[in-house]
């Protein structure tokens, strides 16, 4: 088993190195080779599109050959149809059971020959730098084609994220689909929350103890805990910090969800016999529930699960 720091390390930066960032980054726009070229409609090569990084970047033709460097895009392109073409992922692509089967690229530090070797078309990287700018300047300089994919903290930037590549890749129309699924269903689970007359308050651990990490505002889980009409008990405190736990007793939960049950044994059993929280609501009452932790911080197809296994979690007289 890794060790919890390098645990914790490897999860903050999949979420998206949310805790040095403060504010929202701009919805990111792509240009199309033809102002006349709609959503939904096939992308007509050569086509150029701006990137998180604000650089242009040309796709000579349909990709053919595709290298993800986090799992987020690997689950949306899988999602939009593109297995075949994917001919590497990183060391943490478990989802689709597909992934698993494609040559591995490296972690936080990429292979670099490796993904050469692969001779791919494009190489979709992320903004949240978790595999470095030096590492994706030697891709380009190798002749490859970089495209660095936004990183998403809402749910419209999730939606962006898809239909970027859905367009570099020529699936306008999968990721316009796709983004519409989703819409509808966070809108099905939005109006059913919007029928809770008491909110719960909630206490998400990601990490866990003695270092127990939690999200604060201005983070994606924190606006997934207002989406199913609950409070985030640490949403005065910015991004993702570390509790000091004598102030997050005071403020009583009334759920405690883990997020780390993947690797630590009797995550539930841990936090329900902690000292000194015997008598906070959550633990009277056994509301401590783990979740899959990819399913509610991996910005792709998946986040609305996510936000619906946070629902259940909470409300589970109302998601059923």
């Amino acid at each position: 088993m890794k060790k919890l720091s390098a645990l914790l390390l490897i999860l903050l930066l999949t979420i998206g190195a949310l805790a040095a960032c403060g504010e929202q980054k701009e919805t990111v726009k792509d240009e199309g080779n033809s102002s006349t070229e709609q959503k939904g409609e096939e992308t007509a090569y050569p086509v150029t599109i701006k990137d998180a990084l604000d650089n242009d970047v040309t796709i000579k033709e349909k990709p053919e050959k595709i290298v993800s460097l986090i799992p987020s895009n690997t689950e949306i392109a899988f999602a939009l149809g593109l297995g075949e073409q994917i001919v590497g992922v990183s060391d943490y692509d478990n989802y689709p059971d597909e992934a698993a089967e494609k040559e591995k690229i490296g972690g936080m530090e990429i292979n670099i020959e490796k993904i050469i070797s692969l001779q791919p078309n494009l190489v979709l990287a992320h903004a949240s730098a978790m595999n470095g700018t030096e590492g994706l300047q030697q891709l380009r300089d190798a002749g490859l084609t970089v495209l660095v994919i936004n990183d998403a903290q809402n749910f419209e930037q999730v939606y962006d994220s898809i239909a970027m590549i859905g367009k570099a890749t020529g699936e306008n129309k999968k990721a316009e689909e796709l983004i519409k699924s989703m819409q509808d269903k966070l809108a099905e689970i939005k109006a059913k929350a919007g029928e809770i007359k008491e909110k719960k308050k909630v206490f998400v651990e990601v990490s866990p103890a003695p270092e127990v990490f939690t999200t604060g505002k201005n983070t994606f889980m924190d606006d997934m805990i207002s989406v199913i009409n609950a409070e985030n008990i640490a949403s005065d405190q910015e991004g993702w910090i570390k509790i000091d736990q004598e102030e997050m007793i005071k403020r009583n939960p009334d759920v405690i969800i883990t997020t780390y049950g993947f690797y630590t044994d009797n995550a539930v059993e841990q936090v329900l016999s902690r000292q000194g929280w015997e008598n906070v609501n959550a633990i009277k009452n056994k509301q401590v529930i783990d979740v899959d932790s990819d399913r509610v911080t991996r910005s792709g197809p998946r986040i609305v699960e996510g936000v619906e296994d946070l629902a259940k979690a909470v409300y589970p007289e109302v998601f059923k």
